[in-house]
C-alpha cells in the first residue's frame, strides 16, 4: 500500500476507513450526503470533481458495491491521499486523477456526475491555508466550468448532483440550464427544523425535461443538536438518500 500522509478517521459508523490531511480543508457531512443521493447502481460509472480525498467516492463504494468510481482532483497530495483511502478500503471500483476538472477527458461516457464545488465568493477572505483556499474559494465562472465538464462527461439521461450552499443556487441552476442538464430537484438539508437550509442538493438529467420541484429536504439536527433518526441512518448507517422524482 502507498504510504501518504494523512489523520486516520472513520466514515459511516466505522465501516470505511478515511485518513485526510490534519490540518487545512477536511471533509464534513456534505460528501456523505451526497453520495448517499445518488441513484447509482452495480457497474455504473460515477465522475466525482474535486473528489478530495475521496470520501464522496468511498462512501457510494461502500454503500453501492460494484459501482465503478472516478475522482478527479487539482491537489496531488489529495489525489494520492483518495487513492490511497481506495486501497485501504480494498475498494477496487475506484480510480483517482489527478488534475483539474475542466482538462479531464473521459474515454467514455460517465452515468453519474457529482460535485462540491468551490462556493465561497473571491471577494471574501482569503484562508491562509492555500489547499483550503482552493478547495472552498469559487465564482460563478468556476461553477459554470465545473458543471460544464460535468455535463459533457455525462451519457444522454445521466444524472448531475451538486451540494452547495444556498447563496450559490442561482448561478447553479443558470449553468445546468446551460449546459444541458437542467435542474429537476432542488432538496434543501435543514439544519433543525423551521431554520432557513444552508445547503441544498440539486439533481439535474442531461437532456432532462422535467419540470422544476422543490422537494420536502431533510432536517439534520434535533432541537438539542443531534442529529436526527433520518440523518444518523445516512450518516452513520450509509443508508441512501432519497430525492423523490
Amino acid at each position: 500500500m502507498r504510504r501518504v500522509l494523512g489523520e486516520e478517521g472513520r466514515l459511516l459508523g466505522g465501516r470505511v476507513r478515511y485518513s485526510q490531511p490534519a490540518t487545512g480543508f477536511r471533509s464534513g457531512i456534505e460528501p456523505v450526503l451526497l453520495a448517499a443521493s445518488l441513484p447509482a447502481r452495480p457497474r455504473e460509472r460515477v465522475l466525482e470533481a474535486g473528489t478530495g480525498a475521496g470520501a464522496a467516492i468511498l462512501c457510494l463504494s461502500a454503500r453501492v458495491p460494484g459501482a465503478l468510481a472516478t475522482g478527479v482532483e487539482i491537489d496531488p497530495a489529495l489525489a494520492a491521499l483518495a487513492a490511497a483511502n481506495a486501497e485501504a478500503n480494498a475498494m477496487a471500483g475506484i480510480s483517482v486523477v489527478a488534475g483539474a476538472i475542466e482538462a479531464y477527458v473521459p474515454d467514455r461516457p460517465f452515468d453519474h456526475a457529482i460535485a462540491n464545488p468551490p462556493y465561497h465568493p473571491p471577494s471574501g477572505t482569503v484562508s491562509p491555508d492555500a489547499a483550503r483556499a482552493t478547495a472552498k474559494r469559487g465564482s460563478a465562472a468556476l461553477i459554470d466550468a465545473w458543471i460544464a465538464s460535468l455535463a459533457r462527461a455525462l451519457r444522454d439521461r445521466g444524472t448531475l448532483t451538486l451540494i452547495v450552499s444556498a447563496p450559490v443556487v442561482p448561478a447553479c441552476l443558470m449553468a445546468m440550464e446551460r449546459q444541458g442538464c437542467p435542474c429537476s430537484t432542488l432538496f434543501p438539508l435543514w439544519p433543525k427544523a423551521g431554520r432557513a437550509a444552508k445547503l441544498v442538493l440539486l439533481r439535474g438529467i442531461r437532456g432532462g425535461r422535467a419540470p422544476f420541484r422543490v422537494a420536502g429536504g431533510l432536517v439534520l439536527h434535533t432541537e438539542g443538536g443531534a442529529f436526527t433518526e433520518a440523518a444518523e441512518r445516512i450518516l452513520r448507517e450509509g443508508g441512501g438518500l432519497d430525492l423523490g422524482g
